[in-house]
């Protein structure tokens, strides 16, 4: 626990003050107490009306003004709350090999419904955006906190063909930060600063944009990617690089591979081939931008990492003043110690 004003810690000095007070008082009254000549009368002021119960009250409004002074420094801990600005990009492969059946009905069917589990337990708090890739990458939902609007973009969903890895991580790292575009047509991509048309004169007074400078992998805590596939990149940019792209700006990138780690061989038209995962890639991808590669075998497994991940975007830790729970806490011992005092003595402490 910390104080946003650590210097207010001085006024913790009153309580060892207010003890002595009190034991003061205590003494005082035991010798005013042997002035009178009756014993009985002595028993009566002294330990007749409740003994140790009679220092009870005391206690807690003792108690009561340390949570008080205490909550005039401003306490602050780390706690696990709701996060308030979360925004989760779902990009999820629509190439030609999610019909495959080894993950019932299909690939696709199950990360659909998986994807939409996902969706209805966000809290209202949680924007979500949705990109499908295939040979190329699109948004089609931007991130909004309406449900029933990405529950209809994920029925959209037409299989493609090609896998654009790659292009599926750019355009989700985009749908985040989008005042940056990406060149997506480049092997190795680089990002170019997104400039809108200006007059000859807004360009002479233009200064040159300031070099851009990369951030430790994971800091970036206001959106995540989640990025569902079960092919190998057949076209498109350097997953890798798109990565690094990512890790540079912060975002993290978690990875799900659904489908069986043998593959399956599809055939259409006169031609097969066995469409198997590529596990290595995608955990260097997550491992690349600080986060977690999952892998999926049955639509059971894709469910269960989705509620993995919703725990993960739900709640986060952050630092947050605790000044209204130690003045409640005061206020509520306050409270107790002047009515056990009314209730055993007929006084307030």
């Amino acid at each position: 626990m910390t104080f946003l004003w650590p210097e207010m810690l001085w006024l913790l000095l009153a309580a060892p003050l207010l003890a002595l007070l009190y034991l003061w008082l205590q003494r005082r009254r035991k010798r005013m107490a042997l002035q009178y000549a009756n014993l009985a009368m002595v028993k009566g002021a002294v330990g007749a009306r409740g003994g140790m119960r009679r220092h009870l009250p005391p206690l807690l409004f003792f108690l009561a003004m340390v949570a008080m002074l205490l909550a005039v420094a401003r306490p602050a801990a780390v706690i696990t709350l709701p996060s308030l600005d979360q925004t989760v990009i779902l990009a999820i492969d629509v190439s030609g090999s999610m019909r495959a059946n080894d993950v019932q009905p299909n690939r696709l069917a199950a990360a659909q419904a998986a994807a939409k589990t996902f969706i209805e337990e966000q809290p209202p708090t949680t924007r979500i955006g949705i990109v499908s890739f295939a040979g190329t990458a699109a948004v089609v939902q931007p991130p909004t906190r309406n449900h029933e609007d990405l529950i209809a973009a994920i029925d959209r969903f037409q299989l493609q063909r090609g896998t654009a890895v790659g292009s599926g991580i750019l355009v989700s790292l985009k749908a985040l930060i989008p005042e940056v575009e990406f060149d997506l047509q480049a092997e190795n991509p680089r990002a170019v600063k997104k400039d809108g048309p200006r007059s000859l004169d807004q360009q002479a007074a233009a200064k040159p944009a300031a070099p851009f400078k990369p951030v430790k992998p994971g800091s970036y805590t206001s959106g995540v990617i989640i990025l569902l596939t079960d092919g190998q990149t057949t076209t498109g940019p350097d997953p890798l690089e798109s990565a690094r792209m990512a890790a540079e700006r912060g975002v993290r990138v978690f990875t799900v591979g659904v489908g069986t780690v043998n593959g399956e061989i599809l055939g259409e038209e006169g031609w097969s081939m066995r469409v198997k995962l590529d596990e290595d890639a995608l955990k260097e991808i997550s491992k690349t931008t600080d986060a977690r590669y999952f892998y999926a075998g049955t639509a059971k497994d894709l469910n269960e990492i989705y509620k993995s991940l919703n725990s993960r975007f739900v709640m986060e830790k952050k630092s947050t003043e605790i000044t209204a729970l130690f003045a409640g806490v005061a206020a509520l011992l306050a409270i107790v110690s002047a009515l056990l005092s009314m209730l055993w003595f007929n006084r307030i402490v």
